[in-house]
């Protein structure tokens, strides 16, 4: 028995240390990782690249690290920025504010410290809803939207996040870094695997997120984001209520299929919502479409952004928005969908 427990942690360290590596120590080739000190707290992001701007922005208790398949490709033929969120990654961990519109804020601002002016935004998960949030806020700055598994669209989620979300969480949290608890959380990652659960897909992606909470202070930062969102019923905010103002911006929604984590309904739901919204659903695919097939997503996005062109905004135009919410007019119904 203590044999069989020696060699599942060998297992799992050895996985512990190519995540570590994902998680920032070492930036991704062609990336260069930066740190700009905005509002007194050091913010972390790479760059890589030139030409049109497109930020990437992870997702819960994730990092930059997370975009290392798809970003030097990506940087061919565009300036690509994908920032540590506050309390994420190499960011700093703060006390403070972790709702998607702070986020928000803070992706305005570091665009504004970098002189860049607009971008397209690429979000995955909670990364998607700082995206969302953003468009929303701060229309004039957005050129495109593309939503990844985005949140916001139903109030499920996976059971393990509304856990999460519940007091003692950051005690289980600190628990999961023990070695025996690690080692049967690693366990049962293992059967969801095995068993072809959906949840096992994205397994690898499980352990890499419980790996990037080291310590009490990241711990503290995760659960605050969380519990910006999410709590035991599920998801706390929405974006549907404001989908109609992407009338005229060009949106692309990306789903895996069988994503346990944020349904592939709620694709479809945001799909119906948002006016000439395009879908793509990559089939046999979990949360991380990006992780799966890195060649097809790099592929769709570079498609859409050079068959689009970035959204014109006037205050007139964000005024009739606003005046005139509801149902798409006519001629302006949900854009095409691809499942494969």
């Amino acid at each position: 028995m203590r044999r069989h427990y020696r060699r599942r942690m060998a297992v799992h360290t050895s996985r512990r240390i190519r995540v570590d590596d994902r998680l920032g120590v070492v930036p991704p080739r062609g990336s260069e990782l930066r740190f700009r000190t905005v509002h007194g707290y050091r913010r972390a992001f790479r760059v890589a690249g030139s030409g049109p701007a497109v930020v990437l922005v992870h997702g819960i208790g994730d990092s930059s690290a997370t975009w290392e398949a798809v970003l030097p490709a990506l940087a061919r033929r565009h300036l690509v920025i994908a920032p540590d969120l506050l309390g994420h990654g190499n960011s700093e961990k703060p006390r403070a504010d972790y709702s998607v519109a702070a986020y928000a804020n803070g992706i305005r601002d570091l665009l504004g410290v970098l002189g860049i002016g607009r971008a397209t935004l690429v979000g995955h998960s909670l990364g998607g809803g700082v995206a969302m949030q953003f468009a929303y806020q701060f229309p004039e700055r957005t050129e495109r939207l593309v939503l990844v598994g985005t949140g916001g669209a139903g109030p499920d989620v996976t059971p393990l996040l509304r856990a999460v979300s519940m007091p003692g969480a950051q005690a289980l949290l600190a628990a999961l870094q023990l070695p025996p608890v690690r080692w049967q959380a690693g366990l049962m990652i293992d059967a969801l695997r095995l068993l072809g659960t959906d949840l096992g897909r994205d397994a690898d992606d499980l352990l890499r997120v419980i790996d990037a909470l080291p310590d009490a202070t990241a711990r503290a930062a995760f659960i605050r984001t969380l519990r910006a969102v999410v709590d035991w019923r599920g998801q706390v905010v929405t974006m549907l209520d404001r989908c109609y103002l992407t009338r005229g911006m060009p949106t692309m929604l990306v789903w895996g299929e069988r994503d346990a984590v944020v349904p592939v309904e709620h694709a479809y739901t945001a799909h119906r919502a948002m006016p000439g919204s395009r879908l793509e659903i990559f089939g046999d695919t979990g949360h991380f479409p990006f992780h799966s097939d890195p060649a097809r997503f790099v592929g769709l996005l570079e498609e859409f952004l050079s068959s689009t062109e970035p959204a014109r905004w006037s205050p007139e135009q964000w005024r009739q928005l606003l005046r005139c919410p509801g149902p798409a007019p006519s001629g302006t119904r949900p854009g095409p969908v691809s499942a494969t």
